[in-house]
């Protein structure tokens, strides 16, 4: 079968998700187009037939998103998008003539879907928002119902979703099912241990926080994504490498890091309690760190005080007993139901 299959490139997690069903569908025998853009090019491009599109971007600075940066920024590509719209119809969709799309939160390849008539699968954790029912904090109703807006608007309504998530909440629509978070086959492999430090992953210029782990002399953290390498004290910087990150993840005692959805999985896979520090501006993150501390599998750390850090890890023993309960996923579960969604399409 010809598919199609859309994958936003905004931060690394969407191509690393999608690479897990990509191959899976190449070793059963179709043949596949990837539409992307930024990192998900980067990252797929060298394995799979890529089509380069635009699409959204977050600008960022302190762990925080700017939206009159990221607003500019993003209109600034509209007349290229609007090309690169234009040339993916004519190449891909009406050239190659795909018989299913599937998305990860990328937009042209599911609008484009519905305009040929194609049967359109959604593979991502943004749909929990639209399908499963889950709490949201009041501060952050408005929010909820603006992402869910956006999410509509984003992809279409899809015959299918399958949505990644950590908090099994009551679906909603007969089309939604819930899977755990996809897998990379190094994490699935995995053998965790326990040592004495602490696993830290921010956002470049996140000195606030910095701040507030070197107070805590006592514990030994190790950072990843500031930007910089070496030792300062407590604080062992690391350079980016998906193979020393993955070694200091597995042998940790906790993870500290941003709220995003890809490593939030990894780590609660591995049995690693986790205080998330959501960016402030994206809803999801918000939501992932709120619904992280419903399950009690670790702490919002939405405002990182010494009391917050400090009752975090006093909690550890609490955050392990309840993660021994967490369900482990090989994948399996989610590809096969695929398979059978494409083969009646």
């Amino acid at each position: 079968m010809r598919i199609v299959y859309g994958v936003s490139g905004e931060g690394s997690g969407h191509a690393a998700r999608s690479r897990e069903v990509l191959r899976h569908l190449r070793a059963r025998g179709h043949d596949l187009w990837v539409v992307s853009y930024g990192r998900g090019c980067r990252e797929l491009g060298g394995e799979f037939r890529v089509f380069e599109t635009e699409g959204l971007h977050f600008a960022t600075a302190d762990n925080r998103v700017s939206k009159v940066r990221t607003v500019w920024e993003n209109l600034a590509q509209v007349p290229e998008g609007r090309r690169r719209l234009q040339a993916l119809a004519s190449e891909v969709f009406e050239g190659w003539r795909p018989e299913a799309a599937l998305a990860d939160f990328e937009p042209m390849t599911a609008h484009l879907a519905r305009r040929y008539g194609l049967p359109l699968i959604t593979v991502d954790n943004q749909h929990l928002l639209r399908y499963v029912g889950h709490p949201v904090p009041r501060r952050l109703a408005g929010e909820a119902a603006l992402a869910r807006a956006v999410v509509r608007a984003i992809i279409p309504r899809p015959d299918a979703a399958l949505v990644t998530t950590f908090y099994f909440g009551r679906v909603r629509n007969a089309r939604a099912l819930l899977f755990p978070p996809i897998l990379p086959r190094d994490v699935r492999e995995a053998e965790p241990a326990s040592g004495d430090h602490v696993l830290v992953y921010l956002t470049r210029g996140s000195a606030s926080a910095l701040a507030r782990l070197a107070e805590l002399r006592r514990e030994r953290f190790v950072v990843y994504g500031a930007g910089r390498t070496g030792e300062e004290g407590n604080l062992g910087f690391r350079p980016p490498s998906r193979e020393g990150f993955l070694s200091d993840l597995v042998s940790c005692k906790a993870v500290v890091a941003t709220a995003g959805f890809t490593l939030l999985g990894e780590a609660l896979h591995l049995g690693k309690p986790y205080l998330a520090l959501p960016m402030k501006g994206p809803f999801e993150q918000e939501l992932n760190a709120f619904l992280l501390d419903e399950t009690g599998l670790g702490r919002n750390g939405r405002r990182l005080t010494p009391e917050v850090l400090g009752d975090f890890l006093y909690r550890l023993p609490e955050y392990r007993e309840r993660l021994a309960a967490y369900p482990r996923s090989d994948n399996r579960a989610l590809l096969a139901r695929l398979e059978a969604l494409l083969s009646g399409a």
